[in-house]
């Protein structure tokens, strides 16, 4: 067999592993999706330069907490979770230069303290009305000073 026609296999090869991968990935978010409302949450993993680390991701609320999803990958287990009787928010503002180009168009950057750190989400305006909702019904016997 001359070498182009193995090429062509190598090349087809990749092809279908593209796809297969992309299938994946909508299964993927169809099965988090089943188990309640997901939304597009992205989260800031280093926050060491301005604009700079952040990943892209899904958000779901699964009773007491907040998990977080990344978009590419395929594990059906939360990268990240966050429980809500921990976590207090603190501001939110406009994506300003390279976040604006790093996150998705017209997200807000969503800053809260968990356990005293101080961590960023970026969400659509509506998923921040959800999300403060979220955190204010904490169950009776709630410390609310936090």
């Amino acid at each position: 067999m001359p070498t182009w026609e193995w090429g062509l296999d190598a090349v087809g090869v990749l092809l279908v592993l593209v796809v297969c991968y992309f299938l994946a990935l909508l299964v993927r978010r169809r099965v988090i999706g089943r188990h309640g409302g997901t939304f597009e949450l992205s989260h800031r993993v280093r926050a060491g330069r301005p604009g700079r680390g952040w990943l892209l991701g899904v958000g779901r609320y699964s009773g007491e907490t907040l998990e977080w999803f990344r978009v590419f990958s395929l594990s059906p287990r939360p990268k990240r979770s966050w429980q809500r009787i921990r976590m207090s928010y603190d501001s939110s503002r406009v994506a300003e230069g390279a976040e604006s180009m790093a996150l998705y168009p017209g997200h807000v950057i969503v800053t809260c303290q968990y356990d005293g750190r101080l961590i960023d989400f970026a969400m659509a305006p509506a998923s921040l009305t959800g999300f403060q909702a979220w955190l204010e019904s904490r169950p009776p016997g709630t410390d609310w000073s936090r």
